[in-house]
């Protein structure tokens, strides 16, 4: 089975928020970096379905020079090669930009299986994989929790809304966005990170315009503040307008 799985980088979430010149992006130039945590579980999934199955890992990252270091990671966990998508512009893009970038350089190559973490952990959109399977002209599904493989058949399960979930069989080749908690992560072990600096590492540039869909207007930390609200009435009246305000106000339940 042949698999690729896109690996993004992301500004680690231990790093302090610092607001770039321009408002719309953080200060990276002094940030530290890691693996998109749903990227990563989308990794041990591929790495073992390769185990049950055979066949091959290929992770695939785009950015500039400094995504090498995701890539590495991923080729030290287990992965057999790796492409990067190399583009400065590409740090920053949307997920139209990114899914095109991705497309260009996996389309010439005829992978059974690619794999994505459901959302990134900076944007979150959650929609690069599903245009991204959309550019290659295969199907796909989302939020999986579960796969197995036989007979050029995948079967997968999808988490829905209110603790259900969905069984769907479907052909290969084939798109699966990853849930995060579908596995237990591995690390890289010291054998496997003297292994990585032995594989291959394709290089491609993107024949694409980096034309975004989406523009991001301003960006900002989180405000704090607290806000005390007295309830007066009798113990029946007040434990109502507490239900209320809990459930219309504060949205707790």
């Amino acid at each position: 089975m042949k698999i690729a799985v896109c690996i993004k980088q992301v500004v680690t979430r231990e790093w302090p928020l610092r607001i770039n010149e321009t408002g719309v992006w953080v200060r990276d130039g002094d940030a530290s970096f890691e693996m998109n945590e749903p990227d990563a579980y989308a990794l041990e999934e591929a790495l073992r379905l390769k185990e049950q199955h055979g066949g091959e890992v290929v992770v695939c990252s785009a950015g500039p020079a400094r995504v090498s270091q995701v890539i590495r990671e991923g080729l030290a966990r287990g992965a057999d090669r790796a492409i990067h998508v190399h583009s400065d512009q590409l740090a920053v893009a949307d997920a139209h930009t990114t899914s095109a970038a991705l497309a260009d350089a996996l389309e010439s190559e005829s992978f059974e299986l690619v794999l994505t973490g459901l959302q990134s952990d900076d944007q979150g959109f959650g929609q690069t994989g599903v245009l991204l399977a959309e550019r290659l002209g295969i199907s796909h599904a989302t939020i999986i929790m579960e796969i197995t493989s036989s007979d050029g058949q995948i079967r997968v399960k999808r988490e829905l809304e209110g603790g259900w979930f969905q069984w769907v069989s479907m052909p290969t080749p084939a798109l699966l966005t990853i849930q995060s908690g579908i596995n237990q992560l591995r690390y890289a072990t010291l054998k496997g990170i003297m292994a990585a600096k032995k594989k291959e590492i394709r290089t491609v540039t993107p024949d694409v315009k980096v034309e975004d869909e989406h523009r991001l207007v301003e960006l900002y930390a989180p405000e704090r503040g607290k806000q005390t609200q007295f309830i007066d009435g009798s113990p029946e009246v007040a434990a109502r307008e507490l239900v209320r305000s809990l459930r219309e106000d504060a949205r707790v339940f």
